[in-house]
């Protein structure tokens, strides 16, 4: 995509922000993400099985020609509160042909019907359900974007701490850690970002921890003990106000002393992945995404 093409696109994305109703119910939120399914749906040679995933609704997804022995676990995004499977379809797809294996996309609760911590309750039994039914975890990675990308790394913590296998890898795609939008770029980077601004923002975490602390590690998990998480590789574009999200992120895992490549693509919105059809960067990133977890799981 040309710059002036990527700026078209930015000025769309700002525009319909702009007309979004000044206090949107959550079922006007749902509908609006929903759209993301009719504009840039899965292509035709997706290859779809519903499942039931230990009590959680999913699917796998896959391309063709899979390695049915590599496994990824998907955890959409949509700030806790919007968001499916059909919004993520099309990235679930992307992902599992570019890393070459099948993906488990993972429809967990959604806030504020289920708060915290049900996704991350439906996230861990996701990822047993898939080693019961013979996934391994030096064959599997978790992944996820925005605030998918936060419970991907809630989801290592937790399964940490009850004692499971880990995955081979992690990958994130502009997480949403920080609960409380303290990082200087919700700021700095507000005019630029056509996506995600922290009133937004508040509004899912409000929903999402129902009076839970918001620094709670499974909520959000840049103050959680990231010591002995597997390698983890976090993509975030420059035009975003959660690029500091990630950069703190990965500075506390490194520090943790686990493995971690941080890729800032320049100029990119929020999760731009989610517009590869559209967008040469976004099916740029994920095959880079892809090539980590091939790596990785072997």
């Amino acid at each position: 995509m040309t710059a002036v093409e990527l700026d078209l696109l930015v000025e769309r994305l700002r525009q319909r922000a702009q007309e979004r109703p000044e206090k949107p119910t959550v079922e006007e939120m749902r509908e609006g993400f929903d759209e993301l399914a009719r504009i840039l749906p899965a292509p035709v040679d997706a290859l779809t099985t519903a499942v039931d995933a230990g009590g959680v609704g999913a699917e796998f997804v896959a391309a063709p020609g899979a390695d049915g022995a590599r496994s990824i676990l998907y955890l959409h995004g949509g700030g806790y509160v919007i968001g499916n499977l059909d919004s993520h379809r099309n990235l679930a797809y992307g992902l599992a042909k570019a890393a070459g294996a099948r993906l488990l996309n993972v429809d967990y609760r959604l806030a504020p019907e289920h708060p915290f911590p049900a996704a991350v309750d439906d996230a861990v039994a996701a990822y047993r359900w898939l080693l019961e039914n013979g996934a391994k975890p030096e064959q599997t990675a978790v992944a996820g974007d925005s605030a998918g990308g936060g419970l991907t790394v809630a989801t290592l913590v937790a399964l940490k701490s009850a004692g499971l296998p880990l995955p081979a890898a992690a990958v994130c795609f502009s997480p949403w850690v920080d609960l409380q939008g303290l990082g200087d770029s919700m700021d700095g980077k507000a005019e630029v970002d056509p996506m995600v601004q922290r009133e937004l923002l508040q509004w899912f975490a409000g929903l999402y921890l129902n009076g839970a602390d918001p620094r709670a590690p499974l909520a959000a998990p840049l103050y959680a003990d990231l010591a002995g998480l597997p390698p983890l590789l976090i993509q975030v574009g420059t035009a975003e106000t959660l690029l500091d999200d990630s950069t703190r992120l990965a500075a506390r895992a490194e520090a943790a002393g686990v493995a971690v490549t941080l890729e800032t693509w320049e100029n990119m919105i929020h999760v731009w992945h989610l517009f590869a059809p559209l967008l040469s960067e976004g099916r740029e990133a994920i095959a880079a995404a892809g090539a980590f977890i091939r790596d990785h799981t072997g």
